[in-house]
């Protein structure tokens, strides 16, 4: 069952003198774990304000093209309504977080949803304690760190628990360690809870462990939309520049020098195992 599906979708910003996005047609499957990626200033972010309603209801601009979430025509549907579907945690967290604590941001949005204070305290426990922010919870969010900060923006979505989350580049303030904590906490949000996942990165090598499905942009437009293994393994994917894993690209370099692969790994696991195999056996 598609979740999220748009036909066609072509949006211009203001003053733009070409689309930002233009002729989108992707699917996305209840339950998928996705990875929207591309170089920088293909689109990622502009097709994530589609889904969450920030396009056309918040942005100006022309869109074109359909788009449904969860069933609903987003043109049709107020932001807030969308917002009980669609979960955003944006690049920068300064945008998202205002209040005067921690805890107080995160229970924000439970908040206007009418959530029972009960529930309440028990989603904002759960939320700080998934992104080992427990200790901030007085702290104002403009006296933390930016690493921090995306933390405290990923916990205010967390404690939504809506159908889909959009993360746009959550790990950018993050070292390798930090990032791979903050995949693990959304793979089990994927996993355990069934959340529809919808991850802009660049940081392949670590995300490609978790998701099950790829779309690739350039230039506005959808290039590549597909199963990982097939999209990093494809001549295209190395064109336009995508950052592929590196156990992948290993893989079709040793290929290429005539190495025969039963298959091209698209993680350090995979790749590790192969290679132990190839060695054993020879």
């Amino acid at each position: 069952m598609a979740l999220i599906e748009t036909k066609n979708l072509t949006f211009t910003y203001p003053g733009g003198t070409k689309p930002a996005v233009e002729d989108v047609t992707i699917s996305v499957e209840k339950g998928d774990f996705v990875i929207l990626t591309g170089p920088s200033g293909c689109g990622k972010t502009t097709l994530c304000r589609c889904f969450n309603g920030l396009i056309p209801h918040f942005y100006g601009g022309k869109l074109e093209g359909d788009i449904t979430v969860a069933g609903s025509n987003v043109t049709e549907c107020s932001i807030h309504e969308l917002a009980r579907h669609v979960g955003m945690v944006f690049q920068n967290p300064e945008n998202q977080l205002f209040a005067l604590s921690v805890e107080k941001d995160v229970a924000f949005g439970l908040e206007n949803c009418g959530v029972p204070r009960e529930e309440m305290r028990k989603r904002v426990d759960w939320a700080l304690q998934m992104t080992n922010i427990e200790e901030l919870r007085e702290r104002a969010p403009h006296e933390l760190s930016g690493g921090q900060q995306q933390r405290v923006a990923l916990a205010c979505v967390l404690a939504m628990q809506p159908e889909v989350m959009v993360f746009d580049e959550p790990t950018s303030f993050l070292d390798p360690l930090g990032a791979q904590k903050i995949f693990e906490v959304i793979n089990d949000l994927n996993k355990k809870l069934g959340i529809t996942i919808i991850l802009v990165e660049h940081r392949l090598d670590l995300a490609s462990r978790y998701a099950n499905h790829v779309v690739v942009m350039d230039e506005g437009k959808v290039v590549l939309d597909g199963e990982l293994r097939q999209v990093f393994d494809s001549e295209k994917a190395r064109l336009i520049g995508v950052g592929i894993p590196k156990a992948t690209r290993l893989c079709q370099i040793l290929r290429e020098n005539g190495v025969k692969l039963s298959k091209v790994p698209i993680n350090s696991e995979e790749a590790s195992q192969l290679l132990r195999k190839m060695i054993i056996h020879d």
